[in-house]
Parts: structure tokens; sequence; C-alpha cells
């Protein structure tokens, strides 16, 4: 009867065996969006949802990924969820979210000054979603400051009131700084006691993307799967961040208390923002 095998041994055949499975996925992945055009943000909470379709993806802003997506530039594209809950035209794709529950880290009002203080509130352009969830939490604390466009990320010259997002969000997070965070997320858990969805993949209506559906899956389950590997290999802040950012701070699910978060921003946006806000419609 043969010698079982050292666990060294199984442990390094196993990590072989994973690697070349994953090798295979990568190359499934590859050259399999076109001929659709879709788009995404480069934010690093952004990269395990397009694992593996990275040369296919036109990246953008946020604001201008959603005037792509409505100027029919674009198929589909990662964009802020205010996008598809202001305008009746997109399929939002099921199960799959840029959402957190609780402190997100990268979505915050910078302030100096007490936030009852604020009259004016300067914001990254790029922003969407982010804003009107501020105006829905400061309305419901009674505040409607006006909002402004941000000129400058230079710490420096930071007005006292400022909303942030994404990477510069978390350069200047864990950069030196006098103001005091306020963390939507946070904000959005102890008001709600809910999931907050950020962003979702929108489909276009009136055109074929039942195989970009199936691959955007897959391209999510990947990076997932890999996720420790997308954690070491990136170079953005420092690895202990990137792993606790995107392992605990950022979910990627959009399930029944995603939809309930959402359902519950819907409401609260009709009472605070002019405008009508539609029901999203979900597609597998």
């Amino acid at each position: 009867m043969a010698s079982p095998e050292p666990v060294s041994v199984l442990a390094r055949r196993f990590e072989r065996e994973e690697i070349n499975a994953n090798r295979e996925r990568l190359l499934g992945l590859e050259n399999s969006l076109a001929p659709l055009r879709v788009g995404s943000v480069r934010y690093l909470n952004a990269v395990p949802l397009t694992r593996g379709l990275e040369s296919e993806i036109q990246f953008d802003v946020p604001a201008r990924l959603a005037e792509r997506l409505r100027r029919g530039d674009l198929d589909a594209a990662l964009v802020s969820v205010t996008e598809v809950l202001f305008s009746d035209c997109y399929d939002v794709l099921e199960g799959v979210a840029i959402a957190s529950l609780g402190e997100v880290k990268s979505v915050f009002l910078a302030h100096r000054k007490p936030i009852e203080q604020a009259t004016e509130i300067y914001c990254d352009p790029a922003s969407l979603t982010s804003v009107n969830l501020l105006r829905v939490l400061l309305g419901e604390r009674g505040l409607k400051p006006e909002f402004k466009p941000l000129a400058s990320y230079d710490p420096a010259i930071m007005p006292d009131h400022v909303l942030l997002i994404g990477d510069p969000a978390l350069t200047f997070l864990l950069g030196p700084h006098e103001h005091e965070i306020f963390d939507l997320g946070s904000a959005w858990m102890e008001l709600t006691g809910l999931p907050f969805v950020f962003a979702v993949w929108a489909l276009r209506r009136g055109i074929e993307n039942r195989e970009l559906r199936r691959r955007l899956v897959e391209a999510k389950a990947f990076g997932l799967d890999t996720l420790e590997q997308i954690v070491r290999g990136r170079t953005e802040f420092t690895e202990d961040f990137r792993r606790d950012y995107l392992g605990w701070h950022i979910h990627y699910h959009l399930g029944s208390e995603e939809k309930r978060g959402l359902q519950r921003f819907i409401g609260l946006l009709r009472q605070h923002v002019p405008g009508p806000v539609f029901e999203p419609r979900f597609v597998s």
C-alpha cells in the first residue's frame, strides 16, 4: 500500500490546480463582451466586478459613464444607483452591486465645522448617488444646504464641508487632514438599519444582452473567488487596508436586504429630491 503524500505536497498540488483553474476562467472571460460596449469606474471597489474583463471595459468617472449610457455610447455600465432610479430606460443586473452595511470608508462628508452649520457643501462633480444620499441624510435632519462643485482635491485648500468619493476620498481619509469624517454608509445604517447600494450594472433596454449578463455574473464570481489575489496584486494604499476595505466595508451582493435598502432610499428620495423616481427592474 502506497504511503500517503505529505501535507506540503498535497497543498502544492492543490495550489497548482487552483492556479490552472483560475487561468482557464480568465481565458474564458477574455474577449467575451464584444460587440457590446461596457463601461465601469476605475475605483478600487469596482475591481472585483470586472475581474478578467479589464481589457474590454471602457473606464470613466461615474457622472460621465451615466452620460455616455444615456447617449447610447455604452450598452451597459457600472453606474451610480440613482442613474437607474431617475431614468426609466435601464434594466438592473440581478445579484450584483457595490454596497455597504455600515461604514463604507470611501463616501463621506469631511467637515471642519459642525454639519449643522453647513450652508454650502462642495462635492466631487463625478458623484451622483452620494450627493443624493447626503441630501436625504441631511434632509432627515432638517438641513438643506446648497451643493457646489469641488474645484480641487488639494487638502491645503479643502472647504469646511466637502463630499468626497472613491479612491480620492480614501487618499484624503488616510492622509493628514483637519476634517472630521461623516461616513455616509454609517449614517444610512444608523437611520435605516439596512445596507446601502451605491452602484449597479445598468443595461440599456432594447438590445440583446443575455450573454453579457452571464459574463458579468461570471466576472463577479471570479473576482470574489480570487479576492485575496486582487488584494495582494493591487498597489493602492496598503495591503492591510485593501483587505479590510474590499473584504469587509464593501460587499457585492444584491439580495433581499439590499433591495429593502433600495426601496427605503426610493421613498426618501421622493420626499427630499424633486422629480420622478422610478422603481428598478431587475433581470438575471
